[in-house]
């Protein structure tokens, strides 16, 4: 075998601007099928390390040192592959993985200009400055956008083979005088020890220590007692807000619980459909434990006792409690799929796509279930989505960088895959710097499409909340059939301040550039575009002629 000398480079700008974030590197001398986003501990410029399987005063051209070479070389690569195989196929034990994988593959072509014949990728994540050229990225992105909507929806006993646990405990029927999906569920526990000791959520959020200390109090006098035997009640939400970040589902949130008949989980995001229940707190940390769906069940107890008190006649004097829905909302519900290429079949297919979606688990266990979804101008999101996260170094200017690069990822993935399946690629979302994929509206609803009706999908505008509130509060009041609410408390709702609103530093930083907002406004129109036939409405392309409504 003739033996290769490697050079890794940093796909990138200045080393500089890269110090506090991993680095994408490449490999210029092979084809390179595994796209990974690594850690590298950063030597200083212009010193060089002796070689480490060398002895000392060997010479690294004689025949002893390359021999000593290839066999240091045979044993790192020994290790790499099997580190990689145990981590990817023990889904259980991933802490502090660093090295993902692809779903898709990147070809290489020869450099210009090079008399090494080094391969490189067909774009550079830093050199296209230009602003001709972003735009002709966004020009080759629009020709290859396209909306397929033959998703093959996946069998029950498959998504029940995938979660059997889920399965198990949530019921098949609800309880058929109540409007909430409620149930009683056999407790087979001592009465007398803690139910949330081992819950997830209790261990991990300190805001909310005081919350699960009253459960912990109050659940034993809500246990129901029937044939000797105890029975709790288990609710699951009859709404969920779904979406998007950074398009004011806070706001909506904050308005919403203020109604009488509404109640929601112990906080506002528990992400347990995308995120708790595969053990995921943030990609970047790796995997830790997995919130069991009991878990996820506990946040709707305090909901699902004054439901229970109503049936049972313990709250005389109350507001007819039958009637109360409960809502969850989380942001990432709608979008977030990240979690399938690690967990899934198909993750290491050019064309892979997940094979199962969240919405099918959701629709398997409540096909009734009601769906809220707040949109808002991509552009204006993506904007607002960067500032809001952003760590430091933060400017308009550097906003147009990761833009650049990001779009450039995404057309890099058009290459060789379907737009589908890079709006799904776990990998090309984590190596982004701004989360374009997000803003893709119209990918995620018709998806949601596929499986839920579209009456039971209720899609607003967060510029028509913004002009309007009381228009877009009643909007919600209908969808969710909620009773007539009186003068007072309909204004309480409708005329607060608005919630989660952009920081004051965040404010002082400014618009975004106007050559930044003209690529991402071409970017996002052919999207804007479907979703805007597809929802029937044209304020949702976004463009200067749509009108509030």
């Amino acid at each position: 075998m003739t033996h290769m000398n490697y050079k890794y480079t940093l796909l990138g700008s200045t080393a500089e601007e890269y110090r506090k974030r991993p680095l994408l590197l490449q490999v210029d001398d092979r084809p390179m099928n595994l796209f990974a986003v690594l850690e590298v501990k950063r030597e200083p410029h212009g010193l060089r390390r002796p070689w480490p399987w060398c002895a000392p005063g060997c010479d690294p051209s004689t025949l002893a040192c390359f021999r000593k070479f290839r066999l240091y070389s045979f044993l790192f690569g020994l290790t790499v592959m099997f580190l990689i195989m145990a981590s990817y196929v023990l889904t259980g034990d991933k802490k502090g993985l660093r090295l993902t994988p692809s779903p898709y593959h990147f070809s290489v072509a020869p450099s210009q200009g090079s008399g090494s014949g080094a391969l490189l990728f067909p774009f550079n994540l830093s050199s296209v400055k230009d602003c001709a050229d972003i735009k002709q990225v966004v020009k080759n992105i629009a020709s290859r956008v396209e909306f397929n909507s033959s998703r093959q929806l996946p069998a029950r006993k498959a998504l029940v083979h995938s979660e059997p646990h889920m399965f198990s405990i949530v019921a098949r029927k609800f309880l058929a005088n109540v409007k909430n999906p409620c149930w009683y569920e056999e407790h087979t526990r001592n009465i007398s020890t803690d139910p949330y000791s081992a819950n997830l959520y209790a261990r991990y959020s300190r805001r909310f220590k005081t919350v699960f200390e009253y459960l912990r109090s109050a659940f034993r006098e809500h246990l129901d007692r029937r044939g000797g035997r105890y029975y709790r009640m288990r609710c699951l939400p009859y709404f969920y807000i779904i979406g998007q970040p950074k398009c004011g589902t806070t706001d909506l949130y904050d308005r919403l619980r203020l109604h009488p008949e509404v109640r929601f989980t112990t906080f506002k995001e528990p992400h347990w459909w995308t995120r708790k229940r595969f053990g995921i707190i943030r990609l970047s940390e790796g995997f830790h434990d997995r919130y069991p769906v009991e878990d996820y069940l506990d946040l709707f107890d305090l909901a699902a006792w004054q439901i229970q008190d109503s049936l049972t006649g313990h709250a005389p004097g109350a507001p007819d409690q039958h009637n109360v829905i409960i809502g969850e909302a989380s942001a990432s519900t709608m979008w977030d799929n990240n979690a399938w290429v690690y967990f899934y079949d198909n993750g290491t297919e050019a064309e892979a796509e997940p094979p199962f979606l969240i919405q099918d688990f959701i629709h398997a266990i409540q096909p009734d279930a009601r769906f809220i979804v707040m949109l808002r101008d991509p552009v204006e999101r993506l904007y607002s989505d960067y500032l809001y996260f952003g760590i430091a170094n933060k400017s308009a200017e550097d906003f147009h960088e990761k833009v650049s690069e990001s779009l450039q990822l995404f057309e890099g993935c058009l290459m060789e895959c379907t737009m589908r399946s890079c709006v799904y690629n776990t990998t090309l979302n984590n190596a982004m710097p701004v989360r374009l994929q997000v803003g893709l509206y119209v990918v995620y609803i018709l998806d949601w499409l596929t499986v839920y009706r579209r009456e039971q999908i209720l899609v607003l505008r967060l510029e028509d909340h913004a002009s309007n509130r009381k228009y877009t509060m009643h909007k919600v009041f209908d969808f969710l059939k909620l009773g007539p609410l009186t003068e007072q408390k309909e204004a309480e709702i409708t005329k607060s301040p608005a919630s989660n609103t952009r920081r004051p530093a965040d404010k002082n930083l400014g618009p975004m550039l106007p050559v930044t907002k003209e690529i991402l406004r071409d970017f996002y129109t052919p999207f804007n575009d479907k979703l805007a036939k597809v929802l029937c409405n044209n304020s949702f392309r976004w463009d200067s002629h749509s009108k509030l409504i």
